[in-house]
């Protein structure tokens, strides 16, 4: 089977842009590292240590120390797919980081975002 272009995108190149989105929607930069943390089990400093070293989407979410238990909590749509529904691992993985971030540029409180 044929891996996602998606996969092989470096982690470094897409966490900019997660903090653009939320920015501009008055969130911050912490706000994004909260949920990153929360949901893939990394803290700050291997968060980092990620980006540094430009690892790809797919080694990132490999990587991490434990994707967080409630993870499987979050529903809705995401680029057109329902994230629930999302067959292959890795890229329900993707797809839940990506809703996450989408619900704070929403505005959504964070408790609410952590599935607190």
């Amino acid at each position: 089977m044929e891996k996602h272009r998606v996969y092989a995108m470096p982690f470094s190149r897409i966490y900019p842009l997660y903090i653009q989105k939320v920015e501009k929607k008055g969130r911050t930069k912490e706000e994004v590292n909260e949920i990153i943390c929360w949901l893939t089990g990394y803290d700050e400093q291997s968060l980092y240590q990620q980006i540094q070293q430009e690892v790809d989407l797919e080694t990132f979410f490999r990587q991490a120390p434990q994707i967080n238990p409630n993870a499987s909590h979050i529903k809705g749509v995401i680029c057109g797919y329902r994230v629930e529904e999302i067959e292959d691992e890795l890229m329900r993985q993707i797809r839940y980081l990506d809703k996450l971030i989408d619900e704070l540029a929403k505005g959504k409180e964070m408790q609410k975002i952590l599935r607190k």
